[in-house]
Parts: structure tokens; C-alpha cells; sequence
């Protein structure tokens, strides 16, 4: 099932995410439910996930950012794109992605943009297959923080 994350979603969410990056499982403490809660309760955040029987599998998040060009029209940003190493090719992140389509879609977005750090031939070639242009734009990206 392809749907919106609810609040408590924010476990298996991060238990997914462990597998994004090696990142570890956070203490879920205020800190972390504060950002999850603002997550939730804002109307132009999307957590998308894919869930089968429980557990959620897959996940990407969908930003839409209001803009003052191109007709006043928003635009959108997906990032966190992760599937469960035990689901992969069963079409769950393209289901994932396809669902924030449609959304942004219903909400008269112009552009729905995707970065992606892999080098991976195999993923890059999924984001085209996916709908994703990667002569359109360039990205340029400053971290703020150590890697």
C-alpha cells in the first residue's frame, strides 16, 4: 500500500532509514518528535511511503516550495528516496515516486526536481526511467556539515 505517513509511522520510517546512508537509529527523544511533528503539520511536506504487511519498505519525501515566477506556480523537491534492501525491483519506489507526482500534479506545481549522491549506474538509470531529465538542470550543493 502506497500512502501518507502518519504520526506513528516515525519508528519504521527510521528503522528504513538506516539503510539510507548507514545512518543510525536516533534516540527518539523531543528533539526528534519535535521534527517529526513539524514534518506532519505541514501541509507542503509529503512523507510517501510503500508499506507491506506493517512494515514500511520504501519512502521518499516530497517537498512543494511556493514561487513568485512562472505563473506564481510552486514547484517540488524529492529527496530521501530508500527502499528496504529486501524489497528492491518490485517497483515500490516507483510507486513511491509516482504517488508525489500526483500530488504535486493536484497542486499545480510546474516541476518536480530530484538530486540523487549515487553514482550507481543502475540508480540513475531508474530516476530516467522514472520520468527524471538528468541534462535539465544542474545541482550545485554546499554542505554545511561534515560528511
Amino acid at each position: 500500500m502506497i500512502r501518507e505517513a502518519v504520526k506513528t509511522d516515525l519508528e519504521g520510517l527510521l528503522t528504513l532509514y538506516m539503510q539510507l546512508h548507514d545512518n543510525p537509529f536516533p534516540e527518539i527523544d523531543e528533539r526528534v518528535s519535535g521534527i517529526w511533528n513539524t514534518m506532519m503539520s505541514d501541509s507542503s511536506h509529503h512523507v510517501i511511503v510503500a508499506e507491506e504487511d506493517g512494515k514500511i519498505v520504501s519512502s521518499c519525501i516530497c517537498v512543494i516550495i511556493p514561487n513568485l515566477t512562472r505563473g506564481q506556480r510552486p514547484y517540488a523537491l524529492i529527496e530521501n528516496v530508500i527502499t528496504d534492501k529486501d524489497y528492491r525491483k518490485r517497483g515500490l519506489a516507483t510507486a513511491c515516486l509516482n504517488f508525489a507526482k500526483d500530488i504535486v500534479v493536484r497542486d499545480n506545481c510546474t516541476r518536480l526536481m530530484l538530486m540523487t549522491g549515487s553514482k550507481e549506474q543502475s540508480t540513475l538509470d531508474f530516476y530516467e526511467r522514472a520520468g527524471y531529465d538528468p541534462n535539465d538542470k544542474k545541482a550545485f550543493v554546499q554542505w554545511l556539515i561534515k560528511r
